[in-house]
């Protein structure tokens, strides 16, 4: 990985025409190259609706093979762009087997790995599991021209052991595309609690491993298939830390934008330097972190 990076959060919405997203995606991703950037982070799930809010057959007749016809037009946009991309796929591995999967393309177009999200969460509005089979790569960083991507997604985010396990296999940066909304109907008191936390536990990531974390989003309201009057009202505020979990970008709630910003990997150094948690672990005494619970 070279001293600088410059890495780009691309924050947009996701409708139902997969072709249009497709296409806005890319755009995009040649507009953050023009200004700079090495790196284009998509949302989860940026190539269609987030179909996770029920729970339909026909959902599945969206997933495709990894490779397939949009990591083909996406790795062509890596190449044509000499920009690292990464992008989610709703990735049928085989009949009955299918996968929430970010693939990482690098700058001459191969797909430089790819990883499947581990972990798959079961709550109102966010039916994963009916859909995704938890991820069996584990929680490798993926080598590119540009450095070690740790690449996890959404859900992930909320566990320090996966971020631990990115760092300790020599990431250089946490990067987490994702959809995340809020529920209309909670207060308005609630729906900043909710922000909080998401924003606080992967800033305090960046904080625990030294390391930078790029956190992307969609916006927008999408209605629930089964009732049009509910649905999810996707949050945005993608963001970009310092490796101390300072805020160098953040966007807002609602707003389609490019959200760039240039990483100095000499400053992780240097902060782990001075605090250096991985040097003072005590990995003799971490065995129960294995367990479920400690009853």
């Amino acid at each position: 990985m070279s001293s600088n990076i410059i890495v780009s959060a691309i924050q947009q919405p996701c409708n139902a025409d997969k072709a249009g997203n497709l296409n806005l995606s890319i755009d995009l991703i040649k507009e953050a190259k023009q200004s700079g950037a090495n790196l284009a982070v998509l949302p989860e799930l940026h190539l269609g609706p987030y179909f996770c809010q029920n729970e339909d057959f026909n959902s599945f007749a969206t997933a495709e093979p990894i490779p397939g016809p949009s990591t083909e037009i996406l790795s062509q946009a890596a190449k044509e762009h000499e920009i690292v991309i990464i992008s989610t796929i709703f990735e049928k591995r085989a009949p009955g087997l299918y996968h929430n999967t970010a693939v990482v393309f690098d700058t001459d177009g191969s797909i430089a790995g790819k990883y499947r999200k581990m972990h798959i969460p079961d709550d109102p509005g966010y039916y994963e599991k009916y859909y995704f089979t938890p991820g069996d790569i584990g929680f490798k960083p993926i080598e590119t021209s540009i450095g070690k991507l740790g690449v996890m997604v959404c859900w992930d985010q909320w566990y320090p052991e996966g971020a631990r396990l990115m760092a300790l296999a020599g990431a250089d940066i946490l990067i987490y595309p994702t959809a995340i909304g809020w529920d209309p109907a909670d207060t308005n008191e609630e729906k900043q609690r909710q922000l909080d936390a998401w924003i606080t536990i992967q800033r305090a990531h960046a904080v625990a491993n030294g390391l930078p974390v790029v956190a992307c989003n969609r916006i927008g309201f999408e209605a629930s298939p089964d009732d049009a009057s509910t649905g999810i009202e996707f949050w945005g505020n993608s963001f970009i830390t310092g490796p101390q979990g300072e805020f160098l970008a953040q966007a807002g709630s609602s707003e389609q934008i490019i959200l760039t910003q240039e990483l100095d990997r000499g400053r992780s150094e240097r902060v782990r330097q001075v605090w250096p948690y991985l040097r003072d672990r005590r990995i003799d005494e971490y065995g129960n972190l294995i367990k479920r619970f400690i009853d």
